[in-house]
């Protein structure tokens, strides 16, 4: 099988566009998933009255349905209450409300495996709350959730791929387009995965020097 490497260069621009908007909507995906989850897991960790049971529905809203079928309902179901999005603004709230839901677990856990005796040590060296929350929960838990809060972001990078479905253009609405244009269905394929690989792998060799680097929260280790 031979690659016509005249098709491919002629569409690296194409996709080079499409992997910059990919990459936009990634980031601001991931940083508004992870302030949603954050403050989603404080609810739940601190037991706050009426928001954690809100929270908790949310959650499982959010990871039992699919995510296709939530960002049809924001780009085309809000506008039956008179309420339009942007294209790229409902691409990024779903991914967000998605997002959310996982990064809130990922926090949560890692919140939860703090240990009694540790919170109780603080305190018995004269530690503030604040102080407690500064030095002993929060390294210990952001440590423990580190694993989990990096899949989550890879996750939601490969999510992207559906924002095609609202007429934004992705990668993935290239590779479908130059396909049904041209019928190169191995060399946009072929394109498609490079990006996303090129998008991906730093992102991930990244978020893994990260997570050796907060290890210093875990004691013991």
């Amino acid at each position: 099988m031979l690659l016509n490497f005249g098709f491919i260069v002629q569409s690296l621009p194409l996709y080079w566009k499409a992997a910059q908007l990919t990459l936009t909507i990634s980031v601001w995906a991931i940083a508004l998933s992870l302030l949603v989850g954050f403050l989603c897991s404080l609810a739940i960790y601190y037991r706050v009255r009426v928001l954690k049971s809100i929270v908790k529905i949310y959650i499982e809203f959010s990871r039992n349905t699919p995510s296709l079928i939530q960002l049809f309902f924001l780009y085309y179901g809000l506008t039956q209450i008179g309420l339009k999005l942007e294209a790229e603004l409902c691409a990024v709230a779903g991914l967000t409300f998605l997002g959310g839901s996982y990064m809130a677990e990922a926090f949560r856990s890692g919140l939860e495996a703090v240990g009694k005796t540790q919170i109780e040590s603080g305190l018995s060296i004269g530690l503030s709350r604040a102080q407690l929350v500064r030095y002993v929960i929060f390294p210990q838990a952001f440590s423990v959730s580190m694993p989990a809060l990096e899949a989550n972001a890879i996750f939601l990078m490969k999510e992207t791929s559906i924002v095609s479905a609202v007429a934004l253009p992705d990668l993935m609405f290239v590779a479908k387009d130059l396909i049904g244009m041209y019928y190169s269905t191995t060399e946009a394929l072929t394109l498609l995965v490079l990006f996303y690989l090129l998008l991906l792998l730093p992102v991930s060799l990244l978020l893994s020097a990260l997570e050796r680097k907060v290890r210093y929260g875990q004691f013991g280790n």
